[in-house]
């Protein structure tokens, strides 16, 4: 009498394993207040493109302020780059049709642009706690009037995923 093995139960859902690349990604930001990181993938699941909100390139972390408020100037956000942004930039193909991007917020206006830019067709977020801002307002309506681009939530049963770097498999 043969026993058969059954699969692993439990396992992530693709949905679940790229926003998982996405938040371990926001881990290399070093923006002291938001930590945001975002993954694309494409229509074979197979990812293509993943960053995090920072600086650019050459820009000294240790010189541009990190600050939220006070003059604009004297402030991050005219230098951060956000991690959708640096996702599409960093893609390994320059072909985005039809990918997904997973994000930890929902994307603003300035990175929704580019997402319709490279033609992203959905987009996968699971905090949008600035839904009540210009700027997220903004984004849902490019988003709703361009008819090939949806947006949804994830929802899912797990609260937390554990990555522990001492575990011998």
């Amino acid at each position: 009498m043969s026993l058969k093995t059954e699969k692993r139960l439990g396992y992530l859902s693709w949905d679940e394993y790229f926003m998982a690349v996405a938040l371990l990604s926001a881990e290399r930001s070093k923006d002291p207040s938001t930590q945001v990181g975002a993954c694309v993938a494409n229509e074979q699941n197979k990812i293509v493109g993943v960053g995090y909100n920072g600086f650019p390139i050459g820009c000294s972390d240790d010189v541009l302020p990190w600050d939220r408020k006070g003059d604009y100037l004297q402030t991050k956000y005219p230098y951060v780059c956000h991690a959708e942004l640096n996702a599409v930039l960093n893609a390994i193909s320059t072909d985005l049709r039809n990918c997904r991007i997973y994000v930890g917020l929902f994307p603003c206006n300035e990175c929704t642009k580019v997402i319709i830019q490279a033609g992203i067709n959905e987009i996968i977020y699971l905090s949008d706690k600035y839904q009540d801002t210009d700027q997220v307002k903004a984004s849902k309506r490019m988003l709703d009037i361009c008819a090939h681009i949806s947006y949804r939530q994830l929802v899912t049963t797990r609260s937390r995923l554990l990555i522990d770097f001492q575990v011998k498999t």
